[in-house]
């Protein structure tokens, strides 16, 4: 009975995987020095199958492989450092510069003058609720 009993016995293998899926992958970026060895140890696998096995093991697809030769075509180590992504800054003239100045200067005495006027009417309706005249610029240049 105790055989039996030891065949029953199960023993647990590796844990399960996390079945979560990250929200958005991550963009993979290879080194220079990365893609040379794959592509070495691609040149050097003779068969399809042998290739196959390589891309399965790194997590590549095959385009990355098309994509690397060319690069390595065009240039060596230089076309395999990853560009920079996104829109260039480009050079900005000095008009450019000084235009985007004034502008920026312009938006700030913009938002003073709407802080101004806008203390000034509290300041009329404040004289008008409290019954206290208001010097104005014409009485002040009349001189009576």
């Amino acid at each position: 009975m105790s055989g039996s009993a030891a065949a029953l016995h199960v023993v647990p293998t590796s844990p399960l995987p996390d079945p979560e899926v990250p929200e958005r992958a991550a963009r993979r970026r290879f080194t220079a020095e990365y893609k040379l060895r794959v592509l070495r140890e691609a040149d050097t696998d003779a068969g399809a199958g042998e290739i196959g096995a390589l891309l399965r093991r790194e997590g590549l697809y095959s385009s990355h492989l098309t994509t690397w030769r060319r690069q390595r075509e065009q240039g060596a180590l230089a076309a395999l450092t990853p560009k920079k992504r996104g829109r260039s800054a480009g050079p900005v003239s000095p008009l450019a510069r000084r235009v985007a100045e004034l502008e920026r200067e312009k938006a700030r005495l913009e938002r003073r003058l709407k802080q101004a006027e806008t203390i000034i009417e509290v300041q009329k309706k404040v004289s008008e609720i409290l019954g206290i005249p208001l010097k104005t610029s014409d009485d002040a240049g009349s001189g009576s």
